[in-house]
């Protein structure tokens, strides 16, 4: 059956269909930058970061984690092109299952790129955690781990924000997703992140342990140490005067550092810093003189100069103590030290952009922003080194890398609104 159509003159009038399609747009448009965008309903969210706490990954044992977040964001819409990892894991000192995932959205408003960053690993004490929920706090039911909030709480937070703006089609300015790896043995992955995948963002935010007020401007630097010392093995009860005993070595070192003042908290006049012997490992049998001892150390401080310092203390500790340990026929222990630096510190202007569009979406929401400068180190650390200031928020984590960690659902849904706003303004 044929149609008859009729035409309709629409000149002068400035209603055509395009027109008009136009002006929807951009009432459309007007409305999603004055609207407060609504995100993941929060039931929505604390099953996303359930789910995230239970999968084990620990440094360097990412994989699982980056192929749920890779699935996650596939299913509700992604260009899977746009999702890419990199190989930092190839040049980091542990061995890798994967490197960090990156996943850039173009902007459909305009506006700086922003930058959203959480890492992937938690420490070994978190593999096997099972997350429950007890009202507003969420613990692991197994008494023998910790929770792993640090850090699927940001990784959550990243991802929940990623998946609104899929699911929603929000309006956005330019944006990359940065989780990374091997961030609690040194941040590894910042460190070597490929920095091409990260489109130049003129605006960070890094979310990792604290409540969603608290902005971290500022961390320490850490300088790790392997100490080796050798000495001589013999018969503990049959000559035990030939031996020369590194264990030995080892007591009088840290002892000569606590003693004067240059282990834990170190306070040296104006100065401060802190130091800690971590690992000590050696000996096969009560019955030997344990002729090898290697430990782990580290030296903190915001003050590179102190930072030296410190390490200085610590090497001559155990060259000093090396020299007192003697066999019967003069011969003394050898101490060897491997250090490096594993990250340096930082502290950002009150006025950097980054610290400043924090502190807006804080004030916006109702809240009073908490400046605060870390005594460990973070992501922001290596981004801010590499030429990208870096602000980080908290997610809600609290008593972290312990078996008593919780995670307090209601600031991490706090931690996921500001990383909604500040992602889907425009200025």
């Amino acid at each position: 059956m044929a149609h008859s159509r009729s035409k309709r003159s629409h000149q002068g009038t400035g209603d055509s269909s395009k027109e008009k399609s136009a002006l929807q747009r951009s009432n459309s448009l007007k409305h999603a930058r004055q609207s407060k965008p609504n995100g993941l309903t929060d039931a929505q969210a604390t099953k996303l970061v359930l789910r995230l706490m239970a999968i084990p990954g620990r440094s360097g044992e990412e994989q699982k984690v980056a192929k749920f977040i890779t699935n996650q964001l596939c299913r509700a819409g992604a260009n899977p092109v746009a999702i890419r990892s990199d190989q930092a894991h190839q040049k980091t000192p542990i061995a890798g299952q994967t490197g960090n995932l990156v996943f850039e959205m173009p902007g459909t408003l305009r506006g700086p790129r922003r930058l959203l960053v959480a890492h992937m690993d938690t420490v070994p004490i978190c593999v096997g955690a099972q997350p429950e929920c007890h009202g507003q706090r969420v613990i692991s039911s197994d008494p023998q781990t910790g929770l792993g909030a640090d850090n699927r709480a940001g990784v959550g937070v990243l991802l929940s924000t990623a998946l609104a703006i899929l699911r929603q089609q929000l309006p956005h300015p330019p944006l990359t997703f940065l989780w990374t790896v091997q961030e609690e043995v040194g941040m590894q992955g910042a460190r070597f992140v490929r920095l091409g995948l990260l489109k130049k963002p003129q605006l960070a935010f890094n979310w990792d342990g604290g409540s969603p007020e608290k902005l971290t401007i500022g961390a320490t630097g850490g300088y790790r140490m392997k100490i080796d010392i050798r000495g001589r093995a013999s018969h503990a009860g049959g000559a035990p005067e030939m031996g020369i005993s590194a264990i030995a070595v080892a007591s009088l070192a840290i002892t000569d550092l606590v003693e004067s003042g240059w282990h834990g908290l170190i306070c040296k006049g104006k100065n401060r810093g802190t130091s800690n012997v971590g690992v000590i490992s050696g000996g096969m049998a009560t019955n030997v003189v344990t002729d090898h001892v290697t430990l782990r150390a580290e030296a903190r401080s915001h003050d590179p100069k102190f930072r030296l310092r410190i390490v200085t203390a610590i090497e001559k500790a155990f060259t000093r103590a090396a020299g007192k340990i003697r066999s019967v026929d003069g011969a003394c222990g050898q101490v060897e030290i491997d250090g490096r630096l594993e990250y340096e510190s930082f502290r950002l202007a009150t006025d950097d952009p980054s610290c400043v569009a924090a502190q807006h979406a804080i004030r916006a929401a109702g809240r009073e922003p908490e400046l605060a400068v870390a005594n460990g180190g973070l992501d922001a650390n290596w981004l801010t080194a590499r030429g990208i200031p870096t602000v980080s928020l908290g997610c809600g984590q609290s008593n972290i890398h312990t078996v008593l960690e919780e995670l307090q659902l209601d600031e991490f849904h706090r931690a996921r609104q500001l990383a909604l706003s500040l992602v889907t303004g425009s200025e």
